[in-house]
């Protein structure tokens, strides 16, 4: 009897990965079968790194993270989420929730994307407390105001947004 590769997606900007990501990452490739680290294009947001910086900096801080609980891939997207999801049989989508103000957010997103393609799942996950008030835009901002950011993201993260920042 064959089982079905159960795939996920992890979408975000990444603009920069952070600890409180690759605690998510960590947690939700434990319950699939292959993850996929979904990368934004995004250029609304005006991101600080390119879009081939963000996903190096994914890579590099996946290729380093212990217990992986299954093979972690990394890809980028421009298109609607459920569209990328599919080209990659994706059935499940992770999100990451830190306070009630991303819940609202993600509980609209969640009925579009059911709309759009009922047959992949949502699945949310709660940001541990170490964590919870950890944001890519909070660290960008700590760090253009020369704030020490150190505990919030890798040593090789830290490094490019301390070169960004000069």
């Amino acid at each position: 009897m064959t089982q079905n590769k159960r795939i996920g997606i992890y979408p975000g900007t990444f603009d920069p990965i952070t600890k409180g990501h690759l605690h998510i990452i960590q947690r939700a490739s434990r319950l699939v079968d292959h993850l996929i680290v979904a990368v934004a294009e995004n250029p609304g947001k005006g991101p600080l790194f390119s879009l081939q910086e963000r996903l190096d900096m994914v890579e590099a801080d996946i290729t380093n993270l212990p217990d992986k609980g299954c093979p972690i891939t990394v890809s980028s997207f421009d298109t609607l989420l459920v569209d990328h999801a599919r080209s990659k049989g994706a059935t499940c989508v992770f999100r990451g929730l830190r306070a009630v103000s991303d819940f609202e957010y993600e509980f609209q997103m969640t009925g579009m994307n059911a709309r759009l393609a009922p047959d992949i799942d949502t699945v949310f996950l709660m940001a541990s407390d170490k964590w919870q008030f950890v944001s890519s835009a909070f660290i960008k901002e700590i760090a253009r105001l020369n704030g020490n950011i150190e505990q919030f993201v890798t040593p090789q993260v830290h490094q490019k947004i301390l070169d960004a920042f000069g």
